[in-house]
């Protein structure tokens, strides 16, 4: 009797903890789409793919573009559609780029696994999905894999042909050698388009019963640009912090805050400074901004959306100023101080 009440409280127990994981997940997982339908702003590939899926005769595949716009959602709801939840398990290796990548995980790893004869499907699976006579490897963000890497990679493509199917995904397709490349067909992703992800963050936002200001989604997506990762995320975010920050909306002014974004106010007045052309003035701002924490990066970037956009200015200065800009985002990028290349780039912009 003892022991059976302690198998009840056990049970109980990890009933509630899937209960609770469920409800814990992150919503870019949670709201991830289960099939292909779901995928938002890529009809030209689900297209394509949902006729794949009638005859169930997959290529090789490469999947490119921008990060956040649906490519590993769109790989995982095909092969949902194609096997069910429990053959998936059997049927499809997913690598990622926490992944060692080097050759010895595709001669070892990638190879095992590309040789091996297809698992039966349950009855239960045949009633249900199409469950194809093969297996998929999918290796997310192909590349970062080395050189060497991806050429071991071209003999195993083809010898395992007829049992395996191969889907790369990355962000940069020239990186990918020209022999991978030319085994799989392209799919390019695009990144989504205001009304798509818009519509996508409405019905997230309503699912989790969050309060949403007018416009604080149209700005989430301004920052995130086309990311409807970083945009689900930030909404995430921004609901965590309605409560700490007195407020029951989720405001432009919060996200702005929790993106880091650099308030209009302080670039009016570096542009204001940089007028002046004052030395002085300027890195005496500058060492106080910086003491904020205020992102360099942020800076170059909303400075370049100011200078550009205006009509104050005539061609021949945006021309001068973006080039001073570019430089200053590669020395960013590369790891340099931030607050001297700030410095150098307001001093080069007073005198152009």
């Amino acid at each position: 009797m003892f022991e059976g009440f302690g198998q009840n409280k056990r049970r109980k127990i990890n009933t509630e903890s899937a209960a609770e994981a469920e409800h814990n997940k992150p919503w870019v997982e949670k709201y991830r789409p289960k099939k292909l339908d779901d995928v938002a702003a890529q009809d030209h590939v689900v297209n394509v793919l949902k006729k794949t899926l009638s005859s169930a005769n997959l290529p090789h595949m490469l999947f490119y573009g921008p990060p956040g716009t649906g490519k590993t959602s769109t790989i995982l709801a095909l092969t949902k559609e194609l096997f069910g939840p429990e053959l998936m398990k059997t049927r499809v290796l997913e690598l990622n780029a926490s992944d060692e990548r080097g050759i010895s995980i595709v001669r070892e790893k990638v190879k095992n696994f590309a040789r091996l004869t297809v698992s039966k499907p349950s009855k239960h699976d045949l009633e249900n999905y199409l469950c194809p006579p093969y297996k998929i490897i999918i290796l997310d963000e192909a590349d970062s894999m080395t050189a060497d890497a991806q050429s071991a990679l071209r003999r195993t493509m083809e010898t395992y042909s007829t049992v395996t199917r191969f889907c790369l995904i990355c962000n940069y397709v020239t990186r990918i050698i020209d022999p991978l490349a030319s085994r799989c067909s392209k799919f390019r992703f695009k990144s989504l388009d205001s009304s798509n992800a818009l519509q996508r963050l409405k019905y997230v936002a309503e699912e989790e019963g969050v309060k949403v200001k007018a416009g604080s989604l149209e700005t989430i997506l301004d920052i995130s640009a086309g990311d409807l990762r970083r945009a689900i995320t930030l909404l995430q975010s921004a609901s965590k912090n309605i409560g700490y920050s007195g407020e029951d909306e989720v405001s432009k002014e919060l996200v702005e805050e929790l993106a880091a974004v650099v308030p209009e106010s302080s670039i009016k007045q570096i542009v204001e400074l940089v007028a002046t052309r004052d030395f002085n003035k300027i890195s005496e701002y500058i060492q106080e901004f910086t003491r904020n924490g205020w992102s360099a990066a942020s800076v170059v970037s909303q400075l370049h959306d100011y200078y550009i956009k205006s009509s104050e200015y005539d061609t021949a200065f945006k021309n001068k100023v973006s080039i001073i800009l570019f430089d200053t985002d590669s020395k960013l990028t590369n790891g340099t101080n931030e607050h001297i290349q700030l410095l150098n780039m307001l001093i080069k912009i007073s005198q152009v």
